[in-house]
């Protein structure tokens, strides 16, 4: 008897085991509800949106609860590149080029397949930019299950509380100060008047630790201000156009050092994809 318990314990071990390594391995949900919010697809319904009304509807996906931290970040590239220093802040100071060899970099480390193609010693021939010198060749693997930053569409979908959506200004509320942080609200004092990026200095405004305001109607925390956030997508004048060349790659959300209409859901910002500053980091996703 006791023989036969010690083969069942053994047994039951090696199960739990070899499930825990599955999960890890796979990348199944389980492993993304704390950091993660599994977002339901379908047509937009936030009035104010860029899509609502152009027949567009988007497939499930995850995206993250929070932008991407510093410790984060550390954990996977073994540096810290932000100015503004702190494990839970949002890393910034990165470019597209370096979000996106995160992203790969993490789903190696945890076992999943990457997302991206990534070929240093080729320039991309659809990149139109003057200013970028690097222009990495980046092409997608749709069917891996790697971390990958969001589309202009999910972000916004996402942002706008997709199917949950109140079609609010912002990201979970129609007051800006619910939600985002800005200009007027990252410093010492709550600044009036005209934006100054002097008295924003002096102000000691800065990024703040992530998911210190209300989050939206899906559970998504500062979508709307703190740090700008990159997307996949070249940017375009029509959202529903989704050009396959072009000089900038979308941000979305705002960012700590912008004005309050940067921090609408709507907002459509650009910026060359070796950009980088201390208001610019991003948040991933992940295919279903």
């Amino acid at each position: 008897m006791r023989k036969r318990f010690g083969f069942m314990f053994l047994f039951i071990a090696m199960m739990v085991l070899f499930t825990a390594c599955s999960q890890v391995g796979t990348g199944k949900p389980e492993r993304l509800n704390d950091r993660f919010v599994l977002v339901q697809g379908g047509s937009v319904r936030n009035t104010l949106s860029n899509y609502y009304g152009t027949g567009i509807a988007l497939a499930d996906f995850y995206i993250g609860k929070y932008e991407v931290t510093q410790k984060e970040w550390a954990e996977v590239m073994g540096s810290n590149p932000s100015q503004f220093q702190g494990s839970d802040l949002p890393v910034e100071m990165v470019s597209w080029y370096d979000v996106v060899e995160y992203c790969n970099q993490r789903s190696i480390k945890e076992g999943l397949k990457p997302f991206y193609n990534i070929d240093k010693s080729k320039k991309d021939p659809n990149n139109q930019s003057e200013n970028d010198q690097m222009k990495w060749l980046v092409s997608i693997n749709p069917e891996a299950n790697g971390y990958r930053l969001p589309t202009e569409a999910e972000w916004e979908y996402a942002a706008g509380g997709g199917q949950e959506s109140k079609s609010y200004k912002y990201s979970g509320s129609s007051r800006a100060d619910d939600v985002a942080w800005y200009w007027r609200n990252v410093g010492d004092e709550y600044l009036t008047g005209d934006w100054n990026w002097p008295i924003i200095e002096s102000n000691h405004g800065q990024p703040k630790p992530v998911g210190g305001k209300k989050p939206n109607e899906l559970g998504l925390y500062d979508m709307s201000g703190n740090v700008r956030e990159w997307c996949w997508d070249w940017y375009g004048d029509d959202v529903t156009g989704n050009p396959d060349r072009g000089s900038f790659r979308v941000v979305k959300g705002g960012g700590w050092i912008g004005d309050i209409g940067s921090s609408e859901v709507s907002f459509r910002g650009k910026f060359e994809a070796n950009g980088f500053g201390p208001d610019q980091g991003f948040r991933l996703a992940r295919s279903k």
